[in-house]
């Protein structure tokens, strides 16, 4: 079927392609760059830390910044419509002047600006709260020790101006983001002095000036991690009462969350309560696994929610997975295409009727309009928007084309 065949089936529906297609290429999507060398970072030789870790040894690990720059273009060029680069601060590039975390500046980035304005991206940040030396006993900025808890404020206050310095630089609005890896392996006797730390380690951070129409700080809660079953001390409900006292922006990754709740179901809500919201979309199996995204029920209900709302211009959204055991640009690009099909797929919900449905309590009618959804000539509406941004459908075979001239030869 056609583009043109498909546009009518769903004008017959009330839905607008044309509009659809107009709107998703106005949505970026934050590519995260630590896919591209399984979250190693350029700053330290440790193994990682703080609950993460990779699986898997497919060759061809971007070993050097340039390495992972050329890794991000192969990927950028098979990814259709608007994209962020998302950087985490163990990216930072140094030459002869190594800094450590609470003394980076703007300077260890500007390779990662100028790489983002030849490309018309701006770009997200994170400060790392991991795989360093001064992560003790599973703690950072609710560290006991003075001295861990100093060091980790002052590089979330480094990063807030190397964040400031993105958005100034490339003309866009930099999402930072604050996720600690901090908690206990097994019972805790004290679950509130540790959140008493946190909450005075970020209200120390903020309280440096910076550009709020600039730079959006977010806080990112998670359940549990590697080494830190028993005990999170970054809850939901600590970040979700932080974000609120603070008027900053609350941040959900889908896979940070017990396995019977589901992010989309949480948007609406949290988009009644806050200005903005930003995702971190990944694909947790049984656990926070950050698996490649696929076009998959929940990545499809995520998308309809935030369309829905009518909140494309609030909703701040990133990828965020990592996997050694396949093709690493794949992975970026499979994750990708999936987050803007999924927002495709729900562009082309008649949203409206629907809703009219539900409020007549028609409940029977919406029922079959939801099935009759499945069906529906989605992928020729996603061709066209291929079309339209010069996409190759086939971008596995330039995957392996790439892997053969390139990845396989990194020793």
């Amino acid at each position: 079927m056609s583009y043109n065949e498909a546009a009518e089936k769903y004008a017959a529906l009330g839905v607008d392609t044309q509009a659809a297609l107009r709107a998703l290429q106005d949505v970026p999507v934050s590519l995260h760059c630590w896919q591209g060398d399984d979250v190693i970072g350029f700053d330290n030789d440790g193994a990682l830390t703080g609950g993460i870790q990779t699986t898997g040894d497919y060759p061809g690990r971007a070993r050097t910044p340039r390495e992972l720059m050329d890794d991000i273009d192969a990927a950028l060029s098979l990814i259709p419509g608007r994209m962020k680069l998302n950087l985490h601060a163990s990216y930072a590039i140094f030459d002869d002047d190594f800094a450590d975390r609470n003394a980076l500046e703007p300077k260890h980035f500007e390779k990662w600006v100028s790489f983002a304005k030849e490309r018309n991206m701006g770009i997200d940040f994170n400060p790392t709260f991991f795989s360093h030396p001064m992560v003790r006993d599973n703690l950072t900025l609710s560290s006991p020790n003075e001295e861990v808890r100093s060091f980790w404020v002052e590089h979330g206050r480094r990063c807030l101006k190397i964040a400031e310095y993105f958005a100034r630089e490339t003309g866009e609005p930099c999402v930072m983001n604050i996720w600690i890896p901090d908690g206990c392996k097994d019972v805790p006797a004290d679950r509130l002095g540790p959140r008493a730390r946190f909450k005075k380690s970020l209200d120390e951070m903020l309280s440096v000036p910076y550009d709020k129409s600039r730079v959006y700080v977010t806080l990112e809660s998670k359940v549990f991690g590697i080494g830190m079953e028993s005990y999170t001390v970054g809850s939901a409900e600590f970040c979700m009462n932080y974000v609120s006292e603070k008027g900053i922006t609350p941040l959900m990754d889908n896979g940070h969350y017990h396995p019977t709740e589901l992010v989309s179901d949480k948007i609406s809500s949290m988009l009644l309560f806050n200005e903005r919201l930003a995702l971190h979309i990944t694909r947790g199996v049984r656990w926070d696994s950050d698996h490649v995204v696929l076009f998959d029920d929940e990545t499809r209900e995520i998308a309809k929610e935030i369309v829905r709302a009518r909140a494309l211009e609030r909703v701040f959204i990133a990828t965020d997975y990592f996997d050694a055991s396949i093709n690493r640009i794949s992975a970026w690009v499979t994750g990708v295409r999936s987050v803007k099909k999924a927002l495709l797929y729900a562009l082309l919900e008649p949203s409206d009727k629907m809703r009219q449905l539900q409020e007549a309590g028609d409940f029977t009618t919406l029922m079959v309009m939801h099935e009759r959804l499945k069906t529906m000539p989605f992928g020729d509406v996603w061709q066209e928007f291929l079309n339209r941004t010069n996409t190759t459908q086939d971008y596995l075979a330039q995957v392996k084309k790439y892997e053969e001239e390139v990845l396989r030869k990194r020793v």
